[in-house]
């Protein structure tokens, strides 16, 4: 198996990244004893956001090995490549950014932050998904 240097990259950068969420399960330790104040709406998308930043890192690892693996061409690998890790940005990016503020009621305008992640995740994982069964076909 090689692995690319993109790749090489990227899984630097995805395991540094994991450090950052750390941190953030430390802020919801903090929103858990109350000693940052958060509505219950905050409390919600702090927790999605924090869970979608960590999932989405790791599948961004898992994803990016697959498609080295299968030696999927460019320019279908960077897509798959970087689907995950885009939304790993955008998806909690959107949870957070959303709900800053004292007391919200309700999202403001940079849940659509959440959209945009969707959209990435979705183009990254079709991507990924048809390249590997197209070349598992082409290996029979």
């Amino acid at each position: 198996m090689t692995i690319q240097p993109e790749t090489m990259l990227l899984g630097g950068i995805l395991l540094l990244s994991l450090v950052g969420v750390e941190s953030g399960g430390w802020f919801l330790t903090r929103v858990a004893r109350r000693r940052v104040p958060a509505n219950a709406l905050q409390t919600a998308f702090f927790r999605a956001g924090h869970a979608h930043a960590a999932v989405l890192l790791v599948l961004g690892l898992v994803v990016g090995l697959f498609v080295d693996l299968a030696a999927v061409p460019e320019p279908w690998a960077e897509i798959a490549r970087w689907g995950a890790p885009a939304a790993a940005i955008l998806m909690p990016s959107g949870f957070f950014l959303s709900v800053l503020g004292r007391d919200p009621q309700r999202p403001g305008p940079l849940f659509v932050l959440l959209w945009a992640g969707a959209g990435c995740l979705t183009a990254g994982l079709v991507t990924a998904g048809v390249a590997l069964i197209v070349a598992f076909a082409a290996s029979r």
